[in-house]
């Protein structure tokens, strides 16, 4: 396992280097076959670990001393367990089909070499965020996932919009980001280390529940809301739609929205000595999943919609962290992985199909023309909705449903706002499908759809197999080692809890379908009755607008003010005041500059005599003092 790591990491690394370096000198097809292959060969030896993993084996493996001095030692160390084990997986194993998919999707761009080596970066990046076995790397993998978020959100860097949704990103990750350095700040200077085991075995020296503890958390959280997109640092997600839907893919389903899970998740022992900063993860990850599918339900752009119910999925996650139902967060991580990335690709098709039209009234009729797209993008839907039994979605979004629901205290309230967001979620992913793909027939077709060839849809149908069959692979026992055996309940209780899960995702089928399949006039009519609400929720609350005259706003008026007074008055100023104090003078003494060689003949001998006076005088050699 000390060789597997490091490759798992490498062969994306290197896959980046290649295509970054020669990718315009290569062809077409071997800077994609570089770029898929080097994930794949990485999913490989993921795959290697895994069994490894199964034996019983862990990691916690020092390569290389990065820093060192008297008291402080940062080795490049990395830790494997099943977590992280887990991540690596999905990371690569999902990550390979969107690159594979990416060869289709992308084969007429400019930027084609350019974009895999992004890609790949990215890649490289989330693997050495979930690898790293302390805080130093973990930070650095951090900060390069969200550099590579930069770079791929913008990579159709001609659009304004683009530069504006990266630029966006880029800042609200890199809030995030200094919240994780002071937490490692804080570690460091009560615990003295920075390394996970040394961390894990000294957090019990803080007091539980203490100011220092929960400080920590909280400052973790920070980095963990800005990177997962959850309330208030979430804005940045919908415009990341910007970027290739690949890119959407990759963000949204495997990697870079998922950090913040993961985080909270490796730091699971220092949120249970924290309870205040885990009941404030659970409470943002409860609030943001209502919050989100409330927003998806007035979207019309397919992209939008997915994007708002990945911030709904995470949260989730966050809820389900928040309240120590670790396994069955990263159960419904590895879950949203397949069916959120199966949604983004078929999306994709269906963009590309319509000439990159992303408005869903302008589609239609697509069970004709796109088959495969139409059949698996069903499947995701069913899946992220929780239909039961046969789809992922249903089994690892119920555990977190029945695990809020069962848990102590008030934690029954998140689960009641859990129930309410799974039926908005059936609500607006059927309200989407209805209306871009089923239903609604056209009468009238001119634009002769035509499948994506099959790079692009085999991709699609094993995700949709994953969205299908995930939810029975046994996650709980797998990371035990690391959370220890969830809290079982029993088989009535179990399927009781279910039994609300599914009412609740009924319903919102069931008023998707009569709104938008049976009786489209109801919905325009509820529209046009409730539109300040209906205008409330289609601009997403207003946050964006807030945001930009709380903050953006007064930061351009005092960026103008330094640049207008500021500068060329008070810094400029006092440069060339002294400038000018400096002229003057020298016009002063510009007038002894004669030209004249006997006056300065004159003034040299002057000064001479002077000088010697003043010796004499000091020597004693003159029979007079000065002022005797």
């Amino acid at each position: 396992m000390d060789i597997l790591a490091p490759l798992v990491l490498l062969t994306p690394l290197a896959g980046f280097l290649v295509n970054a370096l020669f990718g315009r000198l290569l062809p077409r097809r071997v800077v994609g076959w570089v770029g898929a292959g080097s994930i794949g060969l990485a999913f490989v030896f993921a795959l290697l670990t895994l069994s490894q993993v199964l034996g019983g084996q862990k990691l916690d493996q020092s390569y290389f001393t990065w820093w060192q001095s008297a008291d402080f030692n940062v080795p490049f160390n990395l830790y494997v367990d099943a977590l992280s084990t887990l991540m690596i997986l999905v990371i690569t194993g999902v990550g390979f089909l969107i690159h594979l998919y990416s060869i289709g999707y992308m084969r007429e761009d400019a930027g084609f070499s350019r974009f895999f080596a992004y890609m790949n970066l990215f890649v490289f990046s989330m693997l050495l965020l979930v690898l790293s076995g302390n805080l130093v790397f973990l930070i650095i993998g951090w900060a390069l996932v969200g550099l590579s978020s930069y770079l791929l959100i913008g990579f159709w860097f001609e659009r304004r919009s683009a530069v504006l949704a990266a630029r966006k990103a880029f800042v609200m990750n890199t809030i995030g980001d200094v919240g994780m350095v002071f937490a490692a700040f804080l570690i460091f200077l009560n615990l003295r280390v920075l390394d996970f085991q040394g961390l894990f075995s000294r957090v019990h020296d803080l007091p539980k529940g203490g100011m220092v503890i929960t400080s920590i958390c909280l400052l973790l959280l920070v980095g963990a809301v800005a990177k997962s997109a959850q309330l208030p640092l979430h804005t940045w997600l919908p415009d990341a739609m910007e970027g290739p839907t690949p890119v959407s893919a990759l963000i949204h389903a495997a990697t870079m929205v998922t950090a913040g899970v993961y985080l909270v998740a490796r730091m699971h022992l220092l949120y249970d000595w924290a309870p205040t900063a885990a009941a404030t993860v659970a409470v943002i990850g409860g609030v943001t999943a209502l919050f989100a599918a409330t927003i998806g339900t007035a979207q019309v752009d397919i992209k939008r919609i997915l994007a708002y119910s990945t911030m709904s999925q995470i949260g989730y996650m966050f809820l389900a962290v928040g309240i120590g139902a670790y396994t069955a967060g990263m159960f419904h991580f590895m879950t949203h992985a397949f069916f959120k990335a199966l949604l983004f690709l078929a999306a994709g098709n269906v963009i590309h199909a319509f000439h990159e039209d992303q408005d869903i009234r302008h589609m239609g009729n697509l069970r004709a023309g796109l088959p495969v797209t139409f059949w698996t993008f069903l499947i995701g839907t069913l899946s992220i909705s929780g239909f039961p039994i046969v789809t992922a979605g249903f089994w690892s979004k119920d555990e977190i449903i029945r695990a809020a629901l069962t848990a102590a205290g008030s934690e029954y309230l998140l689960g009641i706002l859990a129930l309410l967001t799974a039926g908005l979620t059936a609500f607006y992913m059927f309200r989407l499908f209805i209306i871009a793909f089923g239903w609604e027939w056209m009468a009238h077709d001119d634009r002769h759809l035509h499948e994506a060839p099959p790079i692009q849809t085999i991709p699609i149908i094993v995700l949709a197999a994953g969205a299908v069959v995930a939810g029975y692979i046994p996650v709980a026992s797998f990371l035990s080692p690391v959370f220890g055996q969830p809290v079982e309940v029993g088989t009535l209780a179990f399927w009781g809890l279910a039994g609300l899960t599914l009412a609740a995702s009924a319903v919102g089928f069931a008023i998707a379908y009569v709104m938008y399949a049976r009786r489209p006039q109801l919905a325009v009519a509820w529209r046009t009755r409730f539109a300040p609400i209906h205008a409330l929720v289609e601009h997403k609350y207003y946050v964006d607008e807030l945001y930009d005259r709380v903050f953006v706003r007064p930061g351009l008026a005092l960026a103008r003010f330094f640049n207008d007074v500021v500068e060329p008055r008070v810094i400029d100023g006092a440069v060339n005041g002294v400038a000018a104090f400096f002229l003057v003078e020298a016009r002063e003494f510009r007038g002894i500059q004669t030209g004249r060689v006997r006056s300065y003949a004159l003034v040299t001998l002057g000064g001479a005599v002077g000088v010697l006076l003043i010796v004499a005088l000091y020597l004693g050699y003159l029979p007079w003092k000065l002022g005797a």
